[in-house]
């Protein structure tokens, strides 16, 4: 993997200086054009051994560049904040807009090697991080991210040299730690283990550049060609058609069954019953956020539905149990100029609960193939990827403790009807139907193919949803309630 970086290579200083200046006006020239363009985000990682050059290379990226258009994160230990959500939060916020170049000094990648080379984890460990990490940057690379990967490598012999050469000039005496001695003990372990992992993760779309760092102006060179490339490539590629599908989105029609016409909307709660339950499960659920356990997870709730299945019902009485210190809520509408220049997850990554606190999202992330997919807003490839992207999201929130309780709430369409009329009359609920309303309902067997197609594909073992029959607005109201308070109490 590295036999390429340990050659020699070299440059001299006439060829350097003679190539210079031309190719810093043209990664100037490439770097306005992206930001002109807004065409894509630029990820950069930029990783390797010890005095290797990433340092110097990440400082040498600023100068050239504009450093006003760049955004640098030096990530090391995470912070109380960041060890209160899923690892992978603290990139997700990070990632560039559409027009902007991001570079990662310690990324994705890290604390998976970092773990393997100090014994801490298993190599089947390392390999499902770094499965994780190939799905990341094809979600990212599908949502029209540039995404370059450089390696900075010196042979044993070439880092002990470099180290103890830092070690004598007074000037860069600093920059050598003990870590870095430590690091170059396990220098065999780091070899194996780091290529292994490239060797795993060098795809089409994300390839790792690995670069030999002994000679500065090669280094330099290099770097700067590969970077200016892959910006010309890509600014001049025309828009790319669709992918096309080669299968079938959902299942042929065959018969008039499906998962929400099997749903009993004939369920009712009479008053009295309704409000002692209330009472009861409000009660629960105050309780169950106060107990001393709660400080060691947090919830995230999806509430889903057809318009007027009386999901901001349900959330008044979640949050009406609860401190307003504890939770937030989240109203998910069409996305912002922002958030279209992100991937589309990212606004709600943005979201995720410290631990002890609850996230409560009215409608989300499945936006992508419920809205999108029937409205047409994304391609059908897009969907269908979305599945397992937001598959993925979940999982990684379940396995950070965190407590996932997905709701759809479901109505039958006259009864949607009743209630949209019901608005229009109600002067105070005039603000909650709008002539959007009325063309969703145009496309009722549209959503409802969705509906059941998302279902299907993303109710997992560790991340159900819960169908509530929401005819009955007191039935509905209870049963959220009540698989709320069961679910928490199951993690505490």
């Amino acid at each position: 993997m590295f036999e390429s970086a340990e050659l020699g290579h070299k440059v001299d200083k006439k060829t350097y200086e003679a190539e210079l200046p031309a190719l810093r006006e043209a990664l100037l020239d490439a770097q306005y054009d992206l930001i002109e363009s807004r065409a894509f985000p630029v990820v950069m990682i930029v990783s390797g051994v010890n005095g290797g050059g990433r340092r110097e290379s990440v400082r040498l990226l600023n100068a050239w560049l504009d450093a006003r258009h760049i955004d640098t994160h030096g990530l090391g230990e995470p912070s109380d904040e960041e060890r209160d959500r899923p690892p992978m939060w603290r990139f997700w916020r990070l990632l560039p807009p559409k027009g902007r170049m991001t570079i990662f000094q310690g990324s994705w990648y890290s604390q998976a090697l970092i773990d393997r080379v100090y014994g801490r984890s298993k190599v089947a460990d390392l390999e499902e991080a770094m499965e994780r990490n190939l799905r990341f940057e094809q979600m990212l690379a599908d949502e029209g991210a540039l995404i370059l990967k450089f390696w900075f490598h010196l042979s044993k012999k070439a880092q002990e040299k470099r180290l103890k050469s830092l070690e004598k000039d007074p000037l860069t005496r600093w920059r050598v730690t003990e870590r870095d001695w430590e690091h170059f003990k396990l220098y065999d372990r780091f070899y194996k283990t780091a290529s292994h992992a490239l060797r795993m993760t060098s795809t089409a779309d994300a390839p790792w550049y690995i670069i030999e760092g002994t000679d500065e102006r090669y280094r330099n060179l290099t770097l700067g060609k590969i970077v200016l490339t892959a910006l010309r490539k890509r600014l001049e590629l025309t828009q790319p058609p669709p992918r096309p599908l080669a299968t079938l989105p959902s299942l042929p029609r065959v018969d008039e069954q499906n998962l929400l016409r099997k749903l009993d909307m004939t369920l009712r709660l009479p008053k009295k019953t309704y409000e002692k339950q209330l009472e009861t499960y409000q009660g629960r659920l105050a309780l169950l956020t106060r107990e001393p356990g709660f400080q060691n997870i947090s919830v995230v709730v999806v509430f889903e539905g057809v318009d007027a299945a009386g999901k901001g019902g349900a959330i008044r009485r979640i949050i009406s149990a609860l401190d307003a210190r504890m939770y937030q809520i989240i109203p998910v509408a069409a996305p912002t100029d922002e958030e279209r220049a992100h991937p589309y997850l990212w606004r709600f990554w943005r979201h995720i609960p410290r631990r002890g606190r609850l996230a409560i999202f009215d409608r989300s992330w499945y936006g992508r193939v419920l809205v999108e997919r029937v409205e047409g807003f994304c391609s059908e490839y897009d969907w269908m990827r979305a599945y397992n992207e937001i598959n993925d999201f979940e999982a990684q929130l379940v396995e950070h403790h965190i407590v996932l309780v997905k709701f759809w709430l479901a109505i039958s369409k006259d009864e949607q009807l009743r209630r949209f009329k019901a608005r229009e009359q109600t002067g105070f609920k005039r603000f909650k139907i709008t002539e959007e309303d009325w063309r969703n309902r145009e496309k009722w067997d549209q959503y409802e193919e969705a509906v059941c197609d998302m279902i299907d594909r993303t109710s997992t073992e560790i991340a159900p949803w819960t169908l509530v029959e929401a005819e009955d607005k007191n039935y509905a109201r209870i049963k959220v309630l009540k698989t709320l308070c069961e679910r928490i109490e199951a993690a505490l």
